[in-house]
């Protein structure tokens, strides 16, 4: 278990900050933004339970996406591959999750905007961040086997891939199940 008893310890006033094992590394760094990514993510999963808490079985998945993501941030830490790792488990579940939702819902006629409710809108918000997090992933990976350094886990990719189809699933729910998407017209308004 992580222990904090002091906040502010002044060791990244100069531009650096720690990795999970000691590294001292650029606050500007790739991986530093994925991880800013991923943190990113968490939190605007934290709005969507807000907007969700009157169901407690939203609660409890949004629960579960959101300590999943701290150990996205634990694996990126980590760049040896040493401690805790996604696993492809938590990848199929997401999956399984995914399968859940999609069932009950309406095949799409068209791509959806983000609206209809604000659960929805927070979902999309969601969504678009996990997607980030997913390019910037695939951009460190990228970069670490150009440098010939460690590779990143493999499941994290699938991982921030099966989580944003996810989120555009919950979208729809958000939306009644479909009945409230806002689909797009193209040349609508030419």
């Amino acid at each position: 278990m992580v222990v904090l008893s002091k906040i502010y310890t002044k060791t990244g006033d100069k531009g650096k900050t720690g990795l999970g094992n000691g590294k001292r590394v650029p606050k500007s760094s790739l991986r530093i933004d994925v991880i800013g990514a991923v943190d990113e993510a968490n939190a605007a999963l934290g709005l969507c339970r807000l907007h969700a808490s009157h169901n407690k079985e939203s609660d409890i998945l949004l629960y579960h996406l959101q300590n999943d993501l701290f150990d996205v941030g634990a694996d990126l830490c980590l760049p040896e591959g040493d401690g805790l790792r996604i696993a492809p488990s938590q990848v199929k579940f997401l999956e399984q999750t995914i399968d859940y939702y999609n069932s009950s819902l309406p095949s799409l006629r068209s791509f959806i905007l983000p609206g209809g409710s604000a659960l929805s809108s927070y979902f999309h918000l969601a969504r678009t961040i996990v997607r980030r997090a997913e390019r910037l992933t695939c951009a460190l990976q990228e970069k670490l086997v150009s440098d010939k350094e460690p590779e990143l886990n493999s499941e994290i990719i699938k991982y921030l891939n099966r989580l944003s189809d996810l989120l555009f699933v919950l979208c729809r729910v958000a939306n009644h199940n479909g009945e409230n998407d806002v689909l797009w017209v193209p040349g609508a308004h030419r």
